[in-house]
């Protein structure tokens, strides 16, 4: 069986396929345009590919002996899922192993933009300290504040479970309550989107990237949050209206902002480097070794047993989970 891999994963994963699967990859450190993965997909029986590779209709077509697409990543808005289904292709993915990390970096930004600390490296390594002043650098005490996490799964929970070390009030919206069991957990209230974002002094999405979550951040929005509140995005990029997000810190209608993804990355909107209330990060939400080497592991085991005529542990298109045969 054949494995065709989009860009290089860590060795974790590729030591599960050793000795399984005849196994090659793009070995150069970039993405494959549109003809050369379509040119390399065509005699794969499994692709293991990147959140940045777009795997469309056509290049499901050109992989014609396709069983099995296993995405790197946790979302799968780069794949056509129904498509793939439609021609009975498996779509995998790499769920719950980096909540805990994306929780932590999630919190990393929290820090950074309220303490203006990537500011403040900068200052000092550019030699503008010439000693402490009573309003050098001041920024906003996170302790007592009131956090706003719109989109409450496994992510968002994580992340509200983390602000009681800070005694902060937890706000969240989702597309429904979570149980009771779960807000005590996270010691969260529900309200609705309009009156998080009047309440919050810190925003923070962990929502996936549907039809309905498209620039759900958009201008008017943005015009309910405080003039001193903060937003953060470690979830996807185009959920934030990127040049609406510009001009309300351009104009300090917001006070700041720290973001892991972008709405067209790795592009950046214009005007977003050059502001000094931002914060950002290269897509790095799940970047430790401990995290990438599972998640290295999981697309594997996904290929593997999908190979094998087996269900896969991590299934997205479950309406083609293969059904064990009855006990004798």
């Amino acid at each position: 069986m054949k494995v065709y891999i989009t860009y290089r994963i860590p060795e974790a994963g590729l030591k599960k396929l050793e000795g399984k699967c005849d196994v090659s990859l793009n070995e150069e450190d970039e993405l494959l345009s549109k003809g050369e993965l379509s040119d390399r997909v065509t005699d794969a029986d499994a692709l293991i590919c990147l959140l940045g590779d777009r795997i469309d209709r056509d290049i499901i077509n050109a992989g014609r002996k396709l069983r099995v697409i296993s995405n790197f990543a946790v979302g799968y808005n780069n794949i056509d899922v129904d498509y793939a289904t439609r021609q009975g292709i498996m779509v995998t993915n790499t769920p719950g192993v980096l909540t805990d990390t994306t929780a932590d970096l999630t919190w990393a930004l929290i820090m950074a933009v309220a303490r203006r600390t990537v500011e403040g490296d900068s200052f000092m390594r550019s030699g503008k300290f010439s000693g402490w002043k009573p309003e050098l650098m001041l920024g906003s005490d996170i302790h007592g504040s009131t956090l706003g996490i719109i989109g409450f799964g496994r992510i968002g929970q994580a992340v509200a479970r983390r602000a009681s070390g800070f005694n902060m009030q937890v706000l969240y919206c989702s597309s429904k309550p979570v149980s009771r069991e779960a807000a005590l957990a996270s010691r969260a209230t529900y309200v609705e989107l309009d009156t998080l974002l009047s309440r919050s002094d810190f925003v923070t999405l962990h929502v996936p990237l549907t039809d309905s979550t498209y620039h759900l951040i958009d201008e008017n929005k943005l015009f309910l949050m405080k003039p001193t509140a903060c937003l953060i995005n470690t979830s996807r990029g185009p959920v934030v209206d990127e040049r609406a997000l510009v001009k309300s810190l351009h104009e300090r209608k917001i006070a700041g902002a720290a973001l892991d993804v972008y709405e067209n990355e790795p592009a950046l909107s214009p005007g977003l480097t050059e502001l000094s209330n931002v914060v950002l990060t290269p897509h790095v939400g799940s970047a430790t070794h401990q995290t990438r080497n599972r998640m290295s592991e999981m697309v594997a085991e996904n290929v593997v047993a999908v190979l094998s005529g087996e269900n896969p542990p991590n299934l997205v298109n479950k309406e083609l989970l293969r059904q064990k045969p009855a006990q004798a």
